[in-house]
């Protein structure tokens, strides 16, 4: 008598709870984690990729070309990833050169916090941070991976001073462009 009697509290309880606006139920560690895995190698996948047209435009046209291939093939390589998984996938910083890929407040939030653990001595290759966050009572899984700024090719269109014909480039394709003054090491921006 007791088990059905807890079985139909429990009932109640559930309709209860699908009827009001709580928040789900938490995600269980088992899942963030695997949730974090495949957020990881998403990340990977849309990071080579994006590098294997780097590497190309610099071979058929040096920086100059390499600025349009990224001001074209990024946003289009993070489109088809988000189709081919389900996701939002995109890059973002705190030193904008397309506005298109601005921060919302969490990203931006995480951004502060990588440059904090940046400045306390950690490896920028290796920052990463994942969190469950509510939004209009849905549970997003949200995840960055910090891009650092690495000596070649970076720094030839990320430095505080660029040659004239990458700065022509830049101005004709980015006229709002803050994306400069980095140095190799710094935190160019995140994958999110």
């Amino acid at each position: 008598m007791k088990k059905i009697i807890l079985a139909a509290i429990v009932a109640t309880l559930s309709i209860a709870c699908a009827t009001t606006e709580e928040a789900p139920p938490p995600v269980s560690a088992m899942e963030k984690k695997a949730l974090t895995g495949e957020g990881k190698e998403i990340i990977m996948e849309f990071a080579e990729t994006l590098t294997g047209h780097v590497k190309g435009g610099m071979k058929s046209g040096g920086p100059v070309q390499t600025i349009e291939v990224c001001s074209k093939v990024a946003p289009s390589v993070a489109a088809d990833l988000s189709e081919k998984y389900g996701v939002e996938l995109g890059r973002t910083s705190l030193k904008l050169r397309n506005p298109d890929n601005a921060p919302d407040a969490w990203e931006k939030d995480v951004l502060l916090k990588f440059e904090a653990r940046k400045a306390a001595g950690e490896d920028v290759k290796k920052m990463a941070y994942t969190e469950v966050v509510i939004e209009d009572g849905q549970q997003y899984f949200r995840m960055m991976k910090a891009i650092p700024t690495a000596e070649k090719p970076c720094m030839m269109c990320h430095a505080g001073k660029v040659k004239a014909d990458i700065e022509t480039k830049l101005g004709e394709l980015y006229p709002n462009d803050k994306a400069r003054g980095y140095k190799p090491g710094d935190i160019r921006g995140a994958f999110t």
